[in-house]
């Protein structure tokens, strides 16, 4: 069929219901004559294709056609030989507009690109209607039904996903800045640039980590103060073991040669208040207030400053002590005396087999004897005291108390080289006392010396506020003898208080005598890491003082007797012992329980915050 455009408007006329008419398109459209080889083969027709490629073979040849003269007219009636019919050849797409054309576009307007590969629409061409379907009311088209299903279950999917997976991968290293998350040296301010000099500041970090541990610091605390400090002066690759004994570190920096120091410890001593000082050392240092110099120097100034308080303040506190302690438990003033006199002479002795390099065994157990040995004497001549009272009031200061708290704690937070050296070291003390007691009270049944009485069950002869003075008097001399700062001694002694009454409300409520003491012991540790921090001072400072009243001193004089004299209550001894040790033990973890309670109430005193409140 054939298409006419109309004249002179370039647009596709109506398409006609009978034969065309050549005669309206005579001499207005030029005729192309194809050889009869492009359009289709000799002795055969036209394919199905031949007429749609026959037209658009004319229709590019229309430029070239327009410039040609047009060729000589066939008389009608004839056709050429080798040449298609007219109606054949004439194209039926629309005649393009003149080149010289323009499109009127807006100011400041870009011109319109067609998109590669996509056909641009002819304007002219008629474009069919667009029609609406209509969707009854009630019934949802079906491609809708399918796109919610797809979207709930890409979203169940990706559910699933992150309960399986998880948001961020389990095997990625982590820094080793980030084990200062919940200490108190958390946010150091580092530094910028590497450190010139790594040595120096490795051997300043060792001498802190030294000190620290000479004054009975935990191993958890040790190893946060080396990587603050260490972070602070620009040193990154920091690898930390610490052990017992020794703290070993490694500085590998990249494409460098790597540093490895260690230092040993050899030697204790009780300087809490040292301890205090060297916590806001390192606290200075991380805020960004001291060079490496200046650190050096404070450090050595601690080392070499005189505890606060003397040796005769010391001795004659350890004497008070042991008097107040066992008031405190149910004796009376002669048992108060009798305790103060041995626990004196008990210091003298230590301080003359210090002098002799004797080793801490064979000393903790010559002072349990000596202990043990002036009740047994005083008691064999009829003075009114309770042997077992004022044992136990004399050795709660030999009870590795500081030691054990420290090995729960190195335990718990992943140190079990460690912990294993302090708990030897504990349980070793713990076994030279109970020898020491052992020794006594067979020799003074080897003496004639009578049977006691062990099963009464003490209780304080004093009243309710009397007894808390006593409480508070020992509180205040443990702070002088363990060597307790001066501003922190307040602290302790009513920290201290509050953890007897909750002993009081714990026993009371019937939480039973094995997990009382954990009770209290759990809340001085809380309150004291909130105090502690709060004056510039490690939790350990005020807690180990403030739960010394909650160890089972009596008990394990009981259980000692009854192994050491009584073979009928052997069996009852053991069982004894081994529930004081458990006592000991929930004592000790209370401490570090509160001490991991105190932490979101200590947020604060981290990184950025504790500069602000300094400013």
């Amino acid at each position: 069929m054939e298409n006419t455009s109309g004249p002179g408007r370039g647009r596709p006329g109506p398409k006609p219901d009978s034969a065309p008419n050549p005669d309206p398109v005579a001499g207005l459209i030029p005729v192309v004559s194809v050889p009869a080889g492009r359009g289709a083969r000799a002795g055969k027709g036209p394919g199905p294709g031949a007429e749609s490629r026959g037209q658009g073979a004319a229709a590019k040849s229309l430029g070239a056609a327009a410039k040609a003269p047009a060729p000589p007219s066939t008389p009608p009636g004839r056709q050429p030989t080798g040449e298609m019919p007219t109606a054949a050849l004439r194209s039926t797409r629309p005649k393009p507009p003149p080149p010289t054309t323009s499109v009127i576009r807006p100011a400041g307007a870009k011109a319109l690109k067609p998109e590669r590969g996509r056909k641009t629409a002819d304007p002219r061409e008629k474009r069919p209607a667009r029609t609406r379907k209509t969707v009854p009311s009630g019934i949802a088209p079906a491609g809708s039904t399918a796109v919610r299903t797809d979207r709930s279950s890409a979203a169940a999917r990706r559910m699933l996903r992150r309960l399986v997976q998880g948001e961020s991968p389990p095997t990625q290293a982590m820094s080793i800045v980030e084990r200062l998350a919940g200490s108190p040296y958390a946010n150091p301010l580092v530094r910028s640039g590497t450190d010139a000099n790594a040595r120096k500041t490795l051997d300043l970090a060792l001498s802190l980590a030294e000190t620290m541990f000479r004054y009975g610091a935990g191993a958890l605390e040790v190893e946060t103060a080396i990587i603050a400090v260490t972070a602070a002066f620009g040193l990154e690759s920091i690898e930390v073991d610490i052990t017992n004994q020794s703290v070993l570190l490694n500085y590998s920096p990249k494409d460098q040669t790597p540093i490895t120091v260690m230092r040993v410890v050899r030697s204790w001593t009780n300087n809490y208040a040292g301890l205090g000082l060297v916590h806001q050392l390192v606290t200075e240092i991380i805020d960004g207030g001291l060079s490496r110099a200046e650190a050096a120097n404070r450090l050595n100034e601690i080392t070499h400053r005189p505890k606060p308080f003397p040796r005769w303040a010391v001795t004659f506190s350890a004497g008070i002590f042991a008097a107040a302690i066992v008031g405190f438990i149910g004796g009376g003033p002669l048992a108060s005396l009798v305790g103060f006199a041995g626990t004196v002479m008990v210091s003298l002795l230590q301080r003359v087999l210090g002098r002799w390099r004797v080793p801490d065994f064979f000393t903790t157990a010559a002072s349990g004897f000596v202990v043990t040995a002036m009740a047994m004497i005083f008691w064999s001549m009829e003075v009114p005291i309770s042997p077992g009272i004022v044992v136990a009031g004399g050795i709660l200061l030999m009870l590795p108390t500081g030691r054990l708290v420290s090995a729960v704690q190195d335990a718990i937070n992943g140190f079990p080289v460690t912990a294993s050296g302090r708990f030897l070291s504990a349980f070793l003390t713990f076994g030279a006392l109970v020898a020491g007691i052992a020794v006594a009270l067979v020799m003074g049944a080897l003496f004639g010396m009578a049977r006691l009485d062990v099963t009464d069950v003490a209780s304080s002869q004093y009243s309710f506020p009397v007894t808390l003075l006593l409480l508070a008097v020992a509180l205040a001399t443990i702070c002088i003898v363990e060597q307790s700062p001066r501003a922190l001694v307040l602290p302790t002694v009513l920290i201290g208080l509050a953890g007897f009454l909750v002993y009081q409300l714990a026993e009371a409520g019937g939480v039973g005598p094995r997990l009382t003491p954990a009770v209290s012991a759990i809340f001085i540790g809380m309150v004291a890491r909130i105090v502690a921090l709060r004056m510039g001072a490690p939790q350990l400072i005020v807690a180990v003082p403030a739960v010394l009243f909650l160890f089972p001193g009596l008990a394990i004089f009981r259980s000692m007797y009854g192994l050491s004299i009584d073979a009928e209550d052997m069996y009852a001894g053991a069982v004894g012992l081994f529930d004081a040790l458990t006592v000991i033990l929930a004592i000790s973890g209370g401490v570090v329980l509160g001490d991991n309670l105190g932490r979101p109430f200590t947020r604060n005193l981290n990184g950025n915050d504790r500069r602000n409140r300094r400013r």
